[in-house]
């Protein structure tokens, strides 16, 4: 994964004085003594964290130096800053053609003694979004999707994505050695049962599978008379010269008056489900749901505030946690106090071990842990209970103090969406605007904001074509001129101390005459989704497939459809992209509850065109009751920006629908004008007319 510049602070200018090497940073480091909290005593050991460090986001200018010493005197602290600045601005190694990629990796292939090999996204901890150090698919294929898997022998290869990613595969991938197929209408054990030959040995790294998809590999290799083996080595590894370190970033708590309840009521609750089933113990490896459990933050991977980890609690409201302890700040420490044990990622064996030796019933979610985990328990003598996350509901059911943060945070987005949107109208009619510029531009104006923690995903700035790629993601070879007449896509958000934003507004460049009228039309009947979504009022236990069919109703009348979900779940301060719940055609049982937080971004994208989606935020609250006093739901919409009027055709909109609109052009504009200066307010009070 490439980082873009944009989404990071601008790093420290050099320091004052060069690095005096390594014997004068011994020297000082031993000077420094307990007495200044020293916590490193060597050089060789500050430049083994300071490659973790680089290899983590940046965004936290000196936090880093307090994992080295908690009081460092000023010359430690300039020579810390100086060693930081040269590693970081050494020259990089020259990276391997893909090419040269394929055939080291097809080498350990034959090396382990295996004639394919599965390619995940994802790490350990099934992320979206993962470090440098575990971007394999990408690395492998050149596809840098937040979704997809790969199958890669000895002589061929396939890449299995959905439909958000079509395009943006073809354009990264080589098609002569990975064959790109749509996951649901080939899925990879399909495709196995058709290319493994009778007696062929597929690998696969036992941390980067989870058993579900273990079990369901192994059926397909059983199928076509194949065996799937686990490897001791991933076979990338072994072929990825010059690999990223691991990333290390300072851990930080998050206050109180964030999360609304402290660590210990959490404990305290997720130790009570536990005994009530009658388990003993649930592991942990999700870090979102251990970031949320302990109020913790860091910034181990970009757009999600995570630090890597893996989690032990037990019923006795105790935690193991299992997480490089470098990572941990005194502060950090402090919070977590004794109810905490801190293990260093190799224990994490050995603490199974000994759940297996007291044969403990220990619940383990199949869907998102390591299969190495799963076999480490059961030979251990675990009674594993397949059961959720336990942190995945209440995470996902915000209180009271989370929703505030969270519509404090949508308003400053706001305001500052705003600001963008008013600049583009200026800027873009004039044909100088770049695909990159317009992102750079949104991402500075959040970046002013004092909350603001980092993106919480790559900024989506798609012009004409462009925008029909779902997730497009601009480089420079693909940015694109803005011209007049260009329909222009901007998905963005941002992590804030107190919430997390996403929000997709698709704009008019104007300048070459009116938008046509069918344009106009596919774009109101997006909206027409969009607000039979937000607008919806129904039963307690509803889940969101069942609502799905509102967002696509008045694009399907005009036979018209869209290749993705209508919503998905989002953290608070946590990642953009969270479970149980969503809004989608694919079956999900889960029932939409108060306070949990779900996209509503119904679209459509026409390939070599134009792409058109409208995403707003929404909160699942409490209604009236129903007959007979049925409990009821209904939706909070969360985010604060306007729509385009020019791209609405009217009289395609019902009564209902034109003062919905109107009524919520007028809250934006009511709690928005005040925060911006003049003549963006003066740009909003025109772009939110009633109709």
């Amino acid at each position: 994964m490439v980082k873009s510049d944009h989404t990071r602070n601008a790093p420290p200018p050099g320091p004052g004085k060069p690095y005096q090497g390594d014997r004068v940073l011994d020297g000082l480091l031993a000077g420094a003594g307990k007495g200044a909290g020293r916590r490193m005593s060597t050089a060789r050991a500050v430049r083994d964290l300071l490659r973790g460090v680089l290899a983590a986001p940046f965004g936290h200018g000196d936090a880093w130096i307090g994992l080295v010493a908690r009081r460092p005197g000023a010359a430690l602290r300039a020579q810390l800053r100086a060693l930081k600045f040269a590693l970081e601005n050494k020259a990089p190694p020259t990276p391997l053609s893909p090419g040269e990629r394929l055939a080291g990796f097809r080498a350990g292939l034959a090396k382990a003694g295996i004639d394919g090999f599965i390619v995940g996204l994802a790490d350990a901890h099934q992320g979206e979004y993962v470090p440098e150090s575990e971007a394999r698919l990408a690395w492998l294929t050149g596809f840098t999707g937040s979704a997809g898997l790969a199958v890669a022998m000895a002589d061929r290869g396939a890449l299995f994505i959905d439909g958000r990613y079509s395009l943006q595969a073809r354009s990264q991938v080589d098609t002569s050695n990975f064959a790109l197929h749509h996951i649901t209408r080939m899925p990879p054990a399909k495709w196995l049962a058709a290319n493994l030959a009778r007696g062929a040995r597929l690998g696969f790294d036992p941390w980067l599978l989870t058993p579900r998809q273990v079990n369901r590999f192994d059926a397909a290799c059983s199928a076509a008379g194949a065996k799937l083996v686990a490897v001791a080595r991933n076979p990338i590894d072994a072929a990825w010269k010059n690999r990223p370190a691991p990333p290390v970033s300072p851990v930080r708590p998050l206050a109180q008056r964030f999360t609304g309840r402290a660590s210990a009521q959490k404990r305290r609750d997720i130790a009570g489900g536990l005994a009530a089933r009658g388990a003993h113990a649930a592991v942990l490896s999700a870090p979102d749901s251990i970031a949320w459990l302990l109020n913790i933050r860091g910034q181990d991977v970009e757009f999600s505030p995570l630090a890597l980890a893996f989690a032990i609690i037990a019923r006795d409201r105790k935690v193991t946690l299992a997480i490089d302890p470098r990572k941990l700040t005194q502060a950090a420490r402090r919070h977590l106090g004794a109810a905490v044990r801190v293990i260093g990622p190799e224990a994490l064996g050995a603490a199974l071990d000994r759940l297996g030796a007291a044969r403990r019933k220990v619940e383990v979610d199949l869907g998102c842990t390591p299969w190495w985990i799963h076999r480490r328990l059961a030979r251990a003598g675990a009674t594993i209970i397949d059961a959720p996350d336990p942190c995945l509901a209440p995470k996902a059911a915000k209180n009271r103090v989370e929703l505030d943060g969270i519509r404090a945070a949508h308003l400053r987005d706001g305001a500052a969406l705003v600001r963008f949107l008013a600049w583009f109208d200026r800027e873009a009619p004039k044909g100088r605007l770049t695909e990159i510029t317009a992102a750079h531009r949104m991402d500075a104006l959040r970046a002013e904001n004092d909350k603001f923690q980092g993106l919480s995903f790559p900024t989506i700035a798609g012009s004409g074509p462009n925008g029909a790629i779902v997730h497009y993601r601009a480089s420079a070879k693909s940015n694109r001129r803005i011209r007049p007449g260009d329909v222009f896509l901007l998905d963005s958000g941002a992590q804030y101390l107190d919430g997390t934003t996403d929000v997709t507004r698709t704009m008019w460049v104007p300048g070459a005459g009116p938008p046509p009228a069918p344009l106009r039309e596919i774009y109101t009947r997006v909206l027409k989704g969009n607000i039979a979504l937000a607008t919806a009022r129904f039963p307690a236990g509803t889940s969101g497939s069942q609502l799905d069919v509102l967002a696509r109703a008045a694009l399907w009348e005009a036979g018209l459809e869209y290749d993705h979900g209508t919503g998905h779940g989002v953290g608070h301060f946590l990642n953009v992209h969270e479970g149980p719940q969503r809004i989608s055609q694919i079956p999900n049982s889960v029932a939409l509850e108060p306070g949990m937080v779900v996209s509503d971004e119904p679209g459509y994208y026409l390939p070599g065109a134009f792409g058109i989606r409208i995403e707003t935020l929404l909160a699942v609250t409490a209604d009236k009751p129903g007959a007979g006093g049925r409990a009821m739901r209904c939706f909070e919409t969360l985010t604060l920006a306007p729509i385009d009027r020019r791209l609405i055709t009217v009289k395609l909109l019902l009564d209902k629908e034109r003062r919905w609109l109107n009524a919520y052009h007028a809250r934006v504009r009511k709690v928005l004008a005040p925060l911006l200066e003049r003549p963006d307010a003066a740009w909003l009070r025109r772009a939110t007319k009633s109709l």
